[in-house]
């Protein structure tokens, strides 16, 4: 396993920080009920097993990297920095438009983000975690000023449809935050203290998508098993890394992964479910964007509110997984 820190044991928050928030949700929605149809089996069914009751779907036409740049459009209004002055734009997917180019790279130019250098990163689940890790080190070593790191996925294109344990997962959808120091842009929203990144590539072929037929594969018993263990241990080592106790946190914010599996790690860290986001039901599972997606429903449901402490935290393919502080400092975000 590899592990990385942003910031020393002991710093709650560090220099770098979210000053925006921002979505982008297809319009398209496909039911569990139109699922159930197609498979033979109740809608009851497909609940019971993902907590899912309907998900974004974009259509065969709609591009990745137009919902990125569209959410990376919205963060940057809202946090009054021009695409001109940012340094970084980060796309983090695994289901960019084409094997290449990359996305970031469509939306930077989509953005004006003339100034700026543009790479996605492919961390399955995990990358919108990874990303943030990645722009916090780059601000606060003073490598860079401005970034904007998207999480979008569109997940329903590598879904088999002929599985009927995996296809009712899966979603679409787009979330985006620019990063700068903490206080610019007037007030900023979260302080970014500190992130652990973990991996174990023996469990590579747990979860797999290859060229040949570019859809997803996974043994979902094991991926439970390892993504409440893992997500449960790094939400402690996140904890810890940041000098405080499961008790300091206000918000769990956890990868939506899959109803049960956030549940169960509620139960395993004895958490109350106020304090654990689950929005799984409206979104579903759409990997990279499932964090800036939950983060953004917490916003308009009022649990984000100035002062609040949230945990973040992921596991996705690879296996790969991390957690991270936020310090919330302003009422605000999606629309």
């Amino acid at each position: 396993m590899l592990e990385t820190l942003s910031k020393p044991p002991g710093a709650l928050v560090g220099t770098a920080a979210i000053l925006s928030l921002a979505t982008e949700l297809p319009a398209g929605r496909l039911t569990s009920a139109e699922l159930a149809q197609r498979f033979g089996l109740s809608e009851e069914w497909i609940l019971s097993r993902t907590g899912i009751r309907e998900r974004p779907r974009a259509s065969a036409d709609e591009r990745l990297s137009d919902y990125a740049a569209r959410a990376g459009f919205k963060a940057l209004r809202r946090s009054g920095v021009e695409a001109a002055d940012l340094d970084l734009v980060i796309v983090a997917t695994m289901t960019q438009d084409e094997l290449t180019p990359n996305a970031a790279p469509l939306v930077a130019e989509a953005l004006g983000a003339v100034n700026a250098g543009a790479f996605d990163i492919g961390a399955a689940c995990t990358s919108f975690l990874t990303g943030l890790s990645l722009g916090a080190a780059q601000i606060e070593s003073g490598r860079a000023d401005r970034v904007l790191l998207v999480g979008a996925d569109f997940v329903t294109r590598i879904t088999d449809y002929d599985d009927k344990r995996s296809a009712p997962l899966f979603a679409d959808g787009a979330g985006a935050v620019v990063l700068g120091a903490a206080g610019d842009a007037g007030i900023s929203m979260g302080r970014i203290g500190p992130i652990v990144l973990g991996a174990d590539g023996s469990h590579g072929q747990t979860i797999v998508a290859s060229h040949g037929d570019r859809k997803l594969r996974m043994d979902g018993p094991e991926v439970f098993r390892h993504a409440v263990a893992r997500m449960r241990e790094v939400t402690l080592q996140s904890v810890a890394r940041a000098g405080l106790e499961l008790g300091d946190i206000d918000l769990f914010v956890y990868h939506q992964a899959n109803a049960r599996i956030t549940r169960a790690l509620g139960e395993r860290l004895g958490l109350a479910p106020e304090r654990v986001v689950d929005c799984i039901g409206s979104l579903g599972n759409s990997s990279a964007a499932t964090l800036p997606l939950a983060l953004s429903e917490a916003v308009r449901d009022g649990r984000l509110r100035p002062g609040a402490r949230i945990l973040l935290a992921a596991f996705g393919a690879g296996f790969t997984w991390g957690g991270g502080v936020v310090e919330w400092q302003v009422a605000g975000g999606d629309e």
